[in-house]
């Protein structure tokens, strides 16, 4: 019986990927947001490029900022561990940086 480098390949392949990937894990939010976009005046939409934050991301800034958590405190409020709030709250500062 031969086997293939390609077939050996592509198992490796499936399995590793089966492997490296998570779900990802429900956060809890406390309040959702009452607009849909936020925009500078006078600057038509058309005119601005859109950075899109998530709910979880909106979520972290509110806890970290307007709250003035700490992040053991608003990991534990959101459900998550601290470590995955600190990558939601990276991602969001990046973002808002970006806009």
């Amino acid at each position: 019986m031969t086997c293939g480098w390609d077939g050996l390949a592509s198992t490796l392949k499936l399995k590793l990927e089966d492997h490296l990937a998570r779900r990802p894990c429900c956060k809890r939010v406390e309040e959702m947001p009452g607009v849909n976009y936020f925009k500078p005046r006078a600057v038509p939409l058309s005119a601005l490029e859109e950075v899109i934050l998530s709910v979880e991301e909106l979520e972290a800034l509110r806890l970290a900022h307007k709250e003035s958590l700490y992040q053991q405190e608003a990991s534990a409020r959101m459900g998550v561990s601290r470590a995955t709030f600190g990558r939601v709250l990276d991602a969001a500062h990046r973002k808002v940086t970006k806009a």
